[in-house]
């Protein structure tokens, strides 16, 4: 787990560092509103957050991704109040269709690393509450309707990682729980 971690930190800098300095950073703050699908108990429930980035040379960059889903798992019930927290640091890639002034898309994908959180407060015994390092993959595409001002759909895949056991070359052991989640916002560019 700690070297997928130090992989994805290790990708984050050479970015960072390989992106040229005449060219004009292109940074970006979007919130958005979306839907949890593809596991057992978070299938329809809404999520809200936002994610901020930074495009280096237009290509390559780095963002950060927050989002929440209160009633995660269902609506109190047998759960009674819950939710799931996400904070993920992704590399993202991706090619400015128009440029990266006025009038454009950009469609990219994205891969990350970084902490998910479950909260389960059940109405008869104690509260819950787990952190665990996770991995996310997606994509999507912004478009731009002016140089600061667009719309943003994206597709994330998200996943725990657990135990210290080597299963496989990467030391990584994946966790049971997942989810995908689908969103969309609004891009701000300065």
């Amino acid at each position: 787990m700690h070297r997928v971690l130090k992989s994805v930190v290790m990708l984050a800098t050479v970015a960072a560092i390989s992106a040229p300095a005449v060219a004009r950073a292109d940074g970006y703050v979007s919130p958005f509103i979306g839907q949890n699908f593809g596991n057992n108990s978070g299938d329809g429930r809404v999520n809200f957050g936002a994610d901020a980035g930074w495009m280096g040379a237009g290509v390559m960059g780095f963002e950060v991704d927050f989002g929440y889903a209160p009633n995660f798992f269902g609506d109190q019930g047998v759960f009674g109040a819950n939710s799931e927290t996400s904070l993920m640091g992704n590399i993202i890639v991706g090619v400015p269709v128009g440029g990266q002034h006025g009038l454009g898309v950009r469609p990219y994908g994205t891969i990350g690393a970084g902490l998910l959180r479950t909260q389960i407060t059940p109405a008869i015994g104690n509260a819950f509450g787990d952190n665990e390092a996770g991995v996310n993959l997606g994509g999507g595409v912004m478009g731009y309707f002016s140089d600061h001002v667009g719309i943003r759909g994206d597709v994330r895949y998200f996943r725990n990682l657990t135990g210290d056991s080597v299963v496989n070359d990467f030391n990584v052991d994946f966790g049971a729980f997942h989810f995908w989640r689908a969103s969309v916002g609004v891009v701000f560019r300065p």
